[in-house]
């Protein structure tokens, strides 16, 4: 009796085994992978199970959640994802590119809420410039592809978002160099050459769709990318107005999102962002919701164009930016209740 039980249990715990190996499989990352490429290649959709895949193969992933060349990554939940087209066919919006147009439903945790997302530059100014490998890079192109990213996030959690600057042929792109335009507009309207006009034509757009969403939940978030010295490598940092409570708090929520994201995947390399007050920028102190106005790297600065043209660390950056709003807003649903 004892003889047949143990090999009961032995062949209940390999058909287990097998089982769990049937339902997560292992794939290889290939040259150029990054986890969005890797999931969409193997059926896997990316809104959905993203943050699932970082957690089960945390311990295998590199700086800024990226994969390492031939390792194997355990896939998530693989039955559901393949079932997802049939169960929700999600939105399409077509300012995200062919590729990433369609929005799967991640959650329903920005239910009710409202952010207005504005990148930096555009138009006939394409902020700061910088020759990589023989070509132009420009800072408007890189905050644009991020705050796309950053967009479709919030989307994703059931956000209503207003992208302020638009490109209507620059969705996301999975590029290291993003050619640089200048069609970008505000609202379908051409953007100004004057320096002020630009910054109240965007602060504008802005604060008019405040006031037809007065009632609701509402913030914004404007991105640039900074431009210092070649020699200059800053971590991603964060300003907000001085007189926002609110603001404060949304800014130091996305901070607190970077410490944790580097202590984890860049437990040997120190943090140095900071969030601090600085209304004398003409959004920061003109917009009327609560803001964070992020700068997401140095252009000039080899390191930090590691981060801005590696289309998966642009990723990252709107995946933590989008955790720290999601932390924002359930604090202040927790606050508000007590």
């Amino acid at each position: 009796m004892k003889l047949f039980q143990l090999t009961f249990l032995l062949v209940t715990l390999l058909q287990g085994a097998i089982f769990a190996q049937e339902e997560y499989p292992k794939v290889m990352a290939l040259e150029g992978d990054g986890i969005y490429t890797l999931l969409r290649r193997h059926g896997v959709s990316p809104t959905k199970y993203y943050n699932d895949f970082v957690e089960i193969n945390h311990e295998d992933l590199g700086e800024d959640e990226s994969l390492i060349l031939g390792k194997h990554y355990i896939l998530p939940d693989t039955l559901a994802a393949n079932t997802v087209e049939v169960e929700a066919e999600g939105i399409t919006y077509p300012i995200f590119g062919d590729d990433f147009k369609k929005v799967d439903t991640a959650s329903k945790r920005l239910d009710n809420t409202v952010y207005y997302l504005i990148s930096g530059h555009g138009g006939p100014d394409p902020g700061a410039v910088e020759k990589y490998r023989g070509k132009m890079i420009s800072e408007d192109e890189y905050a644009y592809d991020v705050t796309l990213r950053l967009a479709r996030e919030l989307i994703s959690h059931g956000a209503e978002v207003h992208i302020i600057v638009q490109d209507e042929n620059d969705g996301i792109r999975d590029n290291r160099v993003l050619e640089l335009d200048t069609d970008e507009t505000v609202q379908s309207q051409t953007i100004p050459l004057d320096q002020l006009e630009r910054l109240k034509q965007r602060t504008k757009a802005v604060n008019d769709l405040y006031a037809k969403n007065s009632g609701k939940y509402q913030r914004l978030l404007v991105t640039h990318v900074d431009s210092r010295g070649e020699g200059t490598n800053i971590d991603v940092f964060f300003y907000h107005h001085e007189k926002s409570t609110n603001g404060k708090k949304l800014a130091e929520s996305i901070h607190r999102t970077f410490l944790r994201k580097y202590k984890k995947f860049q437990p040997n390399r120190l943090y140095n962002g900071t969030f601090m007050e600085r209304s004398s920028l003409y959004v920061v102190k003109n917009t009327l919701p609560a803001m964070a106005y992020i700068e997401i790297g140095n252009i000039r600065n080899k390191r930090d164009q590691r981060r801005i043209l590696n289309p998966d660390n642009r990723q990252a950056l709107a995946k933590w930016i989008s955790e720290g709003i999601l932390l924002d807003y359930e604090s202040s649903k927790t606050f508000s209740s007590k």
